[in-house]
Parts: C-alpha cells; sequence; structure tokens
C-alpha cells in the first residue's frame, strides 16, 4: 500500500506543474478568453449597453479568480516539492498537499463555472449561439502521461 501511494504521489509530484497547467488552466483560460471576446465584440453580438454594464464586473472577476487560482496553485505546488526534498519525507504530510492541490483545481474550477452561468443568463438565446459559433467551447483530450513524456 505504502509503494501504491508513494509511486503515485511521485507521479504527481512530476506531473502537475505540467498537466495542470495544460489542462485544467488552459480550460479556465478559455472560459475567460470567451467572455472576454463576448466583451469586445458586442456589436458583432449586438449586445446592449445593460448586458455590457452586467458583463464587464463579472469578467474582471473571472480574471481576478484565475490570477489567483495560478499563484496559489503553484504555490501549493512549491509546497509539495519542499516536502519531498528529504530522502525519507513524510508521507502523511505529502498526501495531504496533493490533496490540498487538488481541493485548489476544484474550488477554482467551480468558481470559474458559477461566472459562465451568470454570463450565460445575460445573454440571449440568439447571442448564446453567436457566440458559440465565434469560439466553441471544445474540451482537449487528454493523452495518456506515457505518450507526452516521449515528446519531450
Amino acid at each position: 500500500m505504502k509503494k501504491l501511494v508513494l509511486s503515485l504521489l511521485l507521479t504527481v509530484v512530476f506531473a502537475v506543474p505540467a498537466f495542470s497547467q495544460m489542462m485544467e488552466v488552459g480550460n479556465m483560460d478559455k472560459m475567460d478568453d470567451m467572455m472576454g471576446m463576448c466583451i469586445e465584440r458586442a456589436n458583432k453580438m449586438e449586445l446592449t449597453d445593460d448586458q455590457i454594464t452586467k458583463l464587464k464586473p463579472i469578467h474582471r472577476e473571472m480574471q481576478k479568480k484565475q490570477a489567483r487560482f495560478k499563484a496559489d496553485l503553484k504555490i501549493a505546488e512549491i509546497e509539495l516539492m519542499e516536502i519531498m526534498e528529504v530522502k525519507d519525507f513524510d508521507l502523511d504530510k505529502a498526501g495531504s498537499a496533493v490533496k490540498n492541490i487538488e481541493g485548489i483545481k476544484t474550488a477554482h474550477h467551480l468558481e470559474m463555472l458559477k461566472a459562465m452561468k451568470e454570463m450565460r443568463t445575460i445573454l440571449t438565446d440568439e447571442q448564446f449561439k453567436k457566440m458559440k459559433k465565434m469560439m466553441p467551447l471544445k474540451i482537449n483530450k487528454k493523452k495518456p502521461a506515457s505518450s507526452m513524456m516521449k515528446k519531450k
């Protein structure tokens, strides 16, 4: 059991910085980009002044939360690396650090989804269709870690 936990921790320690930025952070950035794109292309989407006034503060909050998330995630990853620096590191502390990293990611993802939901309630059905045509939100297909490592 300890070997399994250790191998999982080692996988996370080396994989978290690279994959978190490619997967979760990338998808959240796309949500922020989509909202920014809507504001920038307000004329094409036929947004009213009232809609723009409502969308701007949501977008700013989304940008702030994205910046905080990136910083908190980086700090949590550094803390995990600090725990793992010593030869005989504390497995419980490392496990807690990994759970903390995942908690940060989950909380941020939920916050971004709330913002997207709020933004979409402001748009009409027709505006939503225009937004989707301008910038479709596609979820990146995840590649197995082994194939991604080989490309380096």
